[in-house]
């Protein structure tokens, strides 16, 4: 499903998707909300599935801790993973417990050996418990470490090549970086291994006033602004066209809204393809 596009699966948009049966290539969940004995909610992703491909976005995992993953959390993840098959787990570049302490965030590494030598062991684990290859995303920060032996792509290159992961692109969150650290997002997409892309996110975010700064926010509670979308522009003429998805967890809109950008992203995917071969023919 290279040029399909999907939307985060919503409890409020629960009647839109199974009554409607919208034109989409699949929803995506955080595997967290569903790790139950049964109920309702369970129900209700079974059905949907039914109709639709689903991936598993994981929140929990904290993956760039010293720590090991949990294995009660891998175990978890693994029952809910051989019950609905998803075409794609992920989880993030991120860590959020220390020992038996856990923090409800995703909080930034530090781009340095150590770290990646941790997120190389806890990737390694979690591909080997669930018996495939998961994705991990590139994320959001808003401070940047001033002890890093290497820029993000860098390491996001060096943890492909040490597990065999692949890569979840989120756009938005490249752009935020870019904006708050003083980098050039284009340099960015040309410094990642592009052929380990396999699925790409896309969200809002604002902008906070923090004395004669902007800080752009991860908040995935906006529509997608302008400038993300050139960048995602930009992204599939440099990687092609990959499962993108449409992140809203925040002042939801209706559900035709997401609707409407989930098929703004096939198109640009689709002209874009369309316009490449155009150039292929012409030369």
């Amino acid at each position: 499903m290279p040029d399909k596009t999907g939307i985060g699966l919503k409890v409020e948009h629960y009647r839109d998707v199974l009554e409607g049966r919208p034109d989409l290539g699949f929803f995506e969940v955080h595997p967290e909300n569903y790790m139950l004995g049964g109920g309702p909610r369970l129900t209700t992703l079974e059905a949907v599935r039914s109709n639709y491909p689903l991936s598993l976005h994981g929140v929990g995992a904290s993956l760039g801790s010293y720590d090991p993953v949990d294995l009660d959390h891998l175990a978890r993840l693994k029952a809910l993973v051989d019950r609905f098959d998803p075409f794609v787990v992920s989880e993030h570049l991120s860590w959020s417990r220390y020992q038996d302490h856990f923090l409800a965030d995703l909080l930034p590494l530090p781009l340095t050996t150590a770290a990646l030598a941790a997120m190389t062991a806890n990737v390694n684990r979690m591909q080997e418990a669930l018996g495939r290859t998961i994705l991990v995303e590139n994320p959001s920060t808003y401070l940047e470490f001033a002890n890093a032996d290497m820029t993000e792509p860098d390491f996001l290159r060096a943890l492909v090549k040490a597990t065999g992961c692949g890569l979840l692109l989120d756009v938005n969150n490249i752009h935020v970086c870019a904006m708050n650290h003083g980098f050039d997002p284009i340099g960015y997409l040309d410094a990642i291994p592009g052929d380990a892309v396999g699925e790409i996110h896309l969200a809002g975010h604002s902008i906070d006033r923090y004395g004669e700064r902007d800080i752009r926010i991860d908040t995935h509670g906006t529509p997608i602004n302008d400038d993300v979308w050139a960048l995602y522009e930009q992204a599939i003429i440099r990687i092609g066209p990959k499962p993108t998805l449409i992140e809203r967890d925040d002042n939801l809109p209706p559900f035709a809204d997401l609707l409407a950008e989930a098929k703004q992203a096939e198109h640009v995917m689709a002209s874009l393809v369309q316009g490449t071969n155009n150039a292929s023919v012409a030369g």
